[in-house]
């Protein structure tokens, strides 16, 4: 029979890597709280028109990378989400969320895009989403770009940069479309049939290009922040000076441009350099029209989304999460019962503790005790059971490390004292 396997670019997330995903997620969602967002959850899967009327048809996204298919029911054209913030929008529009004032969320869970897979880029990726509806002024923008930063800080994660531009509003990006276009078209040979295709469409794209020649083309092209018009410009200034004033470092960079249509203004990006080529591990901007564009009434937001794949990439390889406290050996007639509340007894107080199941000798359970990760082996026998005691052997100190400590006699009441104690 045919072996089956897991998806290409859809990966599996075993125990032993689970462990640094909850770290995140608990880091992550304390901050987002910290700052005074709450949590909302939409579905994986939305109408396929969804993404084309706010992502934009002559996108990446919807011309090459999203998963879609037709419901065979009744025939509903049906996508799996590529990202999201038009999913999160539709809902707050559905449930006029923003009825007594600005709403502040965050979210995370998977996003699908068919493209091809490699080192941070799959086509099943999750992402740690927050967003700030209803709230206009660089003010917020600030905080969420704060709020990012507080993320990153709390996971041990330094080196980044923080870059920031502004792509205007709807009459500012036509303006310099067109000077994009002129631009492009002075020296039409040095661009590539993808540069070519998107030259009258999304000229803005051909920033975004990794292609030599564009790239070189693209150190002359006219600056964006030149045609801002006073509201936008003042936008752009007050958040500078909020990050500033905050000490939050950033630089400005004007090719960041997005890559969703509805962005506009405020656009940044968290980038690091420790790979091979600049990965961008978080990115969000403003896109104020974007619930008109879904059918409710006009409200400005911002948001963010982080890569929670790119962020696990960077964190330390011997970062000791999810370990647990002790594991607990156990062999002799009465020991199975004695262990058995001894484990739940130390559960009680709030400790992590594996009961040892499926028998053994005291070696082949303390080699499993050692592979567990667990800091301690609590060991009982008959001698144990019949002095209400336990054999305590430190296994690893509190970075993680494996130690070779002395074993106490420890009674049973106070084992739950020294293990805590310990830490």
């Amino acid at each position: 029979m045919e072996k089956l396997q897991s998806v290409r670019g859809m990966n599996d997330i075993l125990p032993g890597e689970s462990s640094k995903w909850e770290y995140f997620e608990e880091i992550a969602t304390r901050v987002a709280r910290q700052y005074g967002y709450k949590n909302m959850r939409a579905p994986i899967v939305e109408h396929t028109p969804l993404f084309v009327r706010s992502i934009g048809e002559v996108t990446d996204i919807v011309e090459k990378e999203m998963y879609s298919f037709e419901d065979k029911l009744n025939g509903e054209k049906l996508t799996l989400r590529p990202e999201l913030t038009a999913g999160l929008v539709r809902a707050a529009v559905e449930a006029n969320l923003t009825y007594n004032g600005p709403a502040r969320i965050y979210t995370s869970g998977p996003m699908f895009r068919h493209e091809r897979p490699q080192k941070g880029r799959y086509r099943q990726f999750s992402q740690f989403d927050v967003e700030a509806f209803g709230i206009e002024g660089p003010d917020v923008d600030a905080e969420i770009m704060m709020l990012g930063a507080r993320i990153l800080r709390e996971l041990g994660i330094a080196d980044y940069r923080l870059e920031i531009n502004s792509i205007g509003n709807a009459a500012e990006r036509n303006a310099y479309r067109e000077k994009l276009i002129a631009h492009y078209e002075k020296t039409p040979t040095a661009l590539d049939d993808e540069a070519k295709r998107r030259l009258h469409t999304n000229p803005m794209r051909i920033l975004d290009s990794k292609v030599a020649s564009v790239i070189e083309i693209n150190k002359t092209a006219p600056n964006l922040l030149d045609s801002l018009e006073a509201e936008s410009r003042t936008h752009f200034d007050g958040l500078q000076r909020l990050l500033s004033d905050a000490g939050i470092a950033f630089v400005v960079n004007p090719r960041i441009v997005r890559g969703m249509d509805y962005y506009n203004r405020t656009a940044f990006e968290f980038v690091t350099e420790r790979f091979e080529n600049p990965l961008t591990i978080c990115g969000g901007g403003r896109y104020d029209g974007l619930f008109e564009q879904l059918g409710g009434k006009p409200t400005p937001a911002i948001g963010f989304g982080m890569g929670i794949e790119r962020v696990l990439m960077m964190l330390a390889d011997n970062l000791n999460v999810g370990a647990i406290d002790a594991y607990v050996v156990h062999a002799g007639d009465g020991a199975a019962t004695y262990a058995m509340k001894l484990a739940e007894n130390l559960r009680n107080s709030g400790l992590s503790v594996a009961l040892h199941a499926g028998g053994g000798s005291f070696k082949s359970q303390m080699k499993k005790a050692d592979a567990s990760g667990a800091r301690f082996a609590l060991i009982v026998g008959d001698n144990e059971v019949s002095a209400g005691t336990v054999a305590v052997k430190p296994l690893r100190n509190a970075a993680g490390d494996a130690i070779q400590g002395e074993q106490a006699i420890i009674t049973g009441s106070q084992v739950a004292a020294h293990v805590r104690g310990s830490n």
